[in-house]
C-alpha cells in the first residue's frame, strides 16, 4: 500500500434531517477525484483506505455512511432512529457531498455492500462518475441475501443452526428476512445485554462464512469495538431486513445507464459469501467493465486481489 497520510480537511455534512455525515479528503488537492464507498453496511471507512490511492495522483475523499463510523447520531444507540437510513439517503449524501466539495464527477471506489451502493449512485447519476473499480462485487438482491443468511449454511450447518437460534421462532416459516428483521429488533432493544447477545450471534455467523477462506481472519467481524460492532450489525440488519430497498434485480436491469463508463470487477472465485455469479452477471450487462477472477481470494482479499487493486486505480489515475 501506499505510505500513511492524513486528511488536509474534513467535516461533518448536514443531511437536512438530523443526520451528520463525517467527510474527509486526503492526497492532492489537485489530483482525480475518487469517491471511496465502505462496506457493511454499517462498517464505517478505514483509515487504511486512505493508502489505497496513489496521493501524489489522487484527491482522495472518505466519508462514514449515516449512523456510523464518526457519523452522528451513532446507530449503537438504540434511541438512534434509522428510519432515514436507507440507501437512498446515502444516494442523496454522495450527491450533496459531491456538490459541498465542488467536484465535477469522480471516481468510484468499493467493495462488498460499497460496491450496491456504488451502482445505485452511478446508475442514478451517470454523468458525474469517471470510472468505477468494485471489489467482492454483490448487488443486494433478495436472492443474494437470501444466501449469505441460509443458503451458505449447507457449508456450516452447525454454525448457521447457532444463528437461527439466536431468535427462537422466527425462522419458524423459513422466512429469512423475517429472521433478519426479529435480528433487527433486538439490536434496537433497551436491554445492552439483548443487543450484546445479538451482537455476538450476528457476527458469529459472519466469521464462520469467510473462515473457510485461505486468507480468512480469525473474528475478522466480531473483533471491533463494542460500539462499532453494535453499530454495524444494527445496521446490517436493517438494511437486510428490507432487501436495502431496492427493487428485486434492479441494478443489473438498469446497468445500460453505466455506458460509457469505464469500470474493473475484482472478484475472489473463492468467496462464499458473495459468489462470482453475481460480478459475471454484471460485467455481461456492462460492456465497459472488466472481469478480474482472484482463484486464490475469497470475500477477505488475498495479496494478488490487491495487486489488482492497485493496477486497474493506476491504470485511471491518467485518465
Amino acid at each position: 500500500m501506499h505510505p500513511p497520510i492524513e486528511p488536509y480537511d474534513h467535516g461533518m455534512l448536514e443531511t437536512g434531517d438530523g443526520n451528520l455525515v463525517y467527510w474527509e479528503v486526503c492526497g492532492n488537492p489537485e489530483g482525480k477525484p475518487a469517491l471511496v464507498i465502505h462496506g457493511g453496511p454499517g462498517s464505517g471507512c478505514s483509515i487504511s483506505s486512505r493508502k489505497t490511492f496513489d496521493p501524489e495522483r489522487y484527491r482522495i475523499v472518505l466519508f462514514d455512511q449515516r449512523n456510523c463510523g464518526r457519523s452522528l447520531p451513532h446507530a449503537s444507540d438504540p434511541a438512534t432512529d434509522l428510519s432515514t437510513n436507507t440507501t437512498h439517503h446515502l444516494i442523496a449524501d454522495m450527491e450533496r457531498l459531491r456538490e459541498h466539495l465542488g467536484i465535477d464527477k469522480w471516481l468510484l471506489y468499493g467493495g462488498s455492500w460499497g460496491s450496491t451502493l456504488m451502482l445505485a449512485y452511478a446508475e442514478a447519476y451517470p454523468e458525474r462518475v469517471s470510472e468505477m473499480v468494485m471489489v467482492g462485487v454483490v448487488c443486494t438482491r433478495r436472492s443474494e441475501i437470501d444466501w449469505l443468511y441460509r443458503g451458505v449454511g449447507r457449508f456450516f450447518p452447525e454454525e448457521w443452526e447457532r444463528f437461527r437460534q439466536g431468535v427462537p421462532g422466527a425462522d419458524r416459516d423459513g422466512d429469512t428476512f423475517a429472521l433478519l428483521a426479529a435480528y433487527s429488533r433486538l439490536m434496537a432493544d433497551p436491554d445492552p445485554e439483548v443487543r450484546a447477545k445479538a451482537a455476538h450471534d450476528w457476527t458469529a455467523w459472519e466469521d464462520a462464512v469467510i473462515s473457510a477462506e485461505p486468507n480468512g481472519t480469525k473474528n475478522v467481524y466480531s473483533n471491533r469495538p463494542s460500539e462499532a460492532l453494535h453499530a454495524l450489525v444494527r445496521i446490517c440488519s436493517h438494511y437486510f431486513a428490507n432487501a436495502a430497498w431496492l427493487e428485486e434485480g434492479v441494478l443489473l436491469r438498469e446497468a445500460g445507464r453505466l455506458a460509457g463508463i469505464p469500470g474493473v470487477l475484482i472478484h475472489g472465485r473463492l468467496d462464499l459469501s458473495s459468489p462470482l455469479e453475481t460480478a459475471w452477471e454484471l460485467s455481461k450487462a456492462w460492456p465497459e467493465a472488466k472481469l478480474v477472477v482472484v482463484d486464490d481470494s475469497g470475500h477477505t482479499g488475498s495479496q494478488t486481489l490487491w495487486k489488482e487493486i492497485y493496477e486497474a486505480l493506476d491504470g485511471f489515475a491518467g485518465r
